[in-house]
Formats: C-alpha cells, structure tokens, sequence
C-alpha cells in the first residue's frame, strides 16, 4: 500500500467504512446501523454510502488524510464468502437474504471501482497480522470468539478459505463434555456450544434455571458468582484444549485471540493451552488480539491491495 485505502465491515447490526493508511492506521470512519430487515439491497445501499464518503473528497475525513483515489474497496462482511465467485453461500438469520448475494459485484456496481471481500473473521485475521498483535509473523491462527466461534488462519499474508470460504471454522470441532449440547450449526458436541457467549447463556442457565446473556455471565463471573465461574473456567478449558490440538496441526507461529468473551476466557484457556501444548510447539504464545474493533476494517484495507489469491474475491 502506497496511499489510503478504504476496508468495510459488514455486521448483522453495525456497518462501518474507514480510511487506512500504508501503516495499517484508520484514519477516517463512517459508521450506519445496518437495516438487515430491510433486506441485502438495503445492506448494499448502506455500505457503498459509507464507502463512497470516504472517497468524496467532500468527506474525505481529517485535513492531510487526503482520498482514496480510484484504488480498490475491500469488505469483511458476515457469512461464508465463495471464494471463486464472491458470493455469500451462508449466512445467519442476523442478516435475513444474505445468503447468495454478489457481494463484491454489486458494490463494484454501486462504486465504480473494484471490490474484494472475504469473511469478517478472515479480514480480522488479515488485520491483526498485518497490524495488530500478529505483526512481523506469517503464520497467524485467530480465534473469535463472540456470540459462537469462529476462526481463521493466514499464511504467508495470505487468509486460506479453503474450498468453500469456510476454512478455520473450529466451532465445528468436536468436543470433550458438550456431547449433549446444541451447535448453532444444529448438531451437538461442538465446541461452539461451550466456548462462545450463547454457550456461556445455556451452561448458566441449566446450572441455575436462569437465563441470561453470555455477557452478563462473563460479568458476574468476574464478581465473584461461583457458578458463572465454573460455567467460564468450563468454557474457557475446552477452548484452550482444542487450540493447542490446532497448533499441531496448524503450525502457526502465534494464536491469537478476540471477541467479546475472549478476555473472561484467555486465563483458563491460556493455562489449559500450555497444559495440552506438545513440547515441539511449546514456543508457540496464546495472546489477545490488539485491534479490537477494527481488526476487520484494517484487514478488509489490506485484502484490497492484494492479489487475487489472498483469500478475497472480486472483479
């Protein structure tokens, strides 16, 4: 990157845009409540406005930014993104129609420009190797945790999608002592059905007959609630298990974790982690992720610039 570029992130509740410099810094941003509701066209709509203000010299955000000229967009949106065409092949009822939406192709249409897109959680990734907590390592396993479980693995800079645009899915995993939990996927014994926010919701709930969001659990375990802490130390144990299988796997150089549960979950994690690690990878550090929320707006910047194997499609 030699001149700003504009990254967008694509939510079932927020949509934002932002400027980032050559250095991986956001230095503008336009943010909009999404109108899922309202149905992919009105998402389309609400992205390519953010966008297009950011290019308006008009709007081109805080004096000495500049523009982003008539170089590239590159999105992060929700959902499984097709990497030979660009199209969303899954998506959650967060985002009612997103499914088989020409993500890339219609905001291409909308900006005049051309348009890469890539998962939300694989731009994360992207970001934080890039400029975050995986800077100066090619190999970076990222880990989300929020509401379910996500994941991605860059390689050489590059995001790998797999065949589908699904690669780094470890919720899917199977794990130890959720053989009778629900998936969000709709099966059992997953590991998202433990390690995420509505698994934090349903442990706590059948523990105490009442319900109440991941976050609120994460919140009374750190006041001192005996159960929200086990409910935590439960979730956060199987988590760390099945990173250090990852990293055997995998062979990342560092795993690095982010979302709205990872902090109540890294220290049980983290001690179960270096418990499962084999030695061959001992070196290998479980860390927190450093861009919060815009991990996947820097990301979807770099995806931008990049060629068309790095894990983003567009024309």
């Amino acid at each position: 990157m030699t001149a700003p570029v504009i990254g967008v992130d694509i939510g079932g509740t927020k949509t934002a845009a932002a400027l980032v410099d050559p250095d991986g810094r956001v230095r503008a941003r336009r943010e909009a409540p999404t109108p899922a509701r309202a149905g992919p066209e009105a998402v389309l709509d609400t992205a390519a406005g953010l966008a297009a203000d950011l290019f308006d010299p008009a709007g081109a955000g805080p004096v000495g930014v500049g523009t982003a000229g008539t170089g590239p967009v590159g999105v992060g949106t929700a959902g499984t993104v097709d990497p030979a065409t660009g199209i969303i092949r899954y998506a959650t009822d967060s985002l009612p129609g997103w499914a088989g939406t020409p993500v890339a192709d219609a905001l291409a249409a909308r900006l005049g420009r051309p348009v890469r897109v890539t998962n939300d959680v694989s731009a994360a990734a992207l970001g934080e190797s890039w400029a975050g907590a995986g800077r100066g390592r090619r190999h970076v396993l990222l880990v989300a945790v929020g509401t379910g479980l996500g994941g991605a693995m860059v390689r050489d800079g590059r995001v790998e999608t797999g065949a589908r645009g699904a690669a780094g899915q470890l919720g899917h995993l199977p794990a130890p002592g959720a053989h009778r939990l629900r998936c969000g996927c709709g099966r059992y014994g997953h590991l998202e059905a433990i390690a995420s926010g509505t698994g934090l919701s349903a442990a706590y709930a059948a523990a105490t007959g009442t319900r109440v969001t991941g976050r609120t659990v994460a919140e009374r375990a750190n006041a001192g609630d005996r159960i929200a802490g086990q409910v935590v130390d439960r979730a956060g144990a199987a988590l760390g298990a099945a990173l250090a299988g990852l990293v055997a796997l995998l062979d990342p150089e560092t795993v690095l974790v982010t979302g709205g549960a990872a902090a109540v979950l890294l220290p049980a994690a983290s001690a179960a982690y270096r418990a499962e690690l084999p030695e061959g990878w001992a070196g290998v550090p479980l860390l927190p992720a450093a861009l919060g929320a815009d991990a996947v707006l820097v990301g979807a910047a770099r995806l931008a610039t990049r060629t068309t194997d790095d894990g983003g499609t567009g024309p």
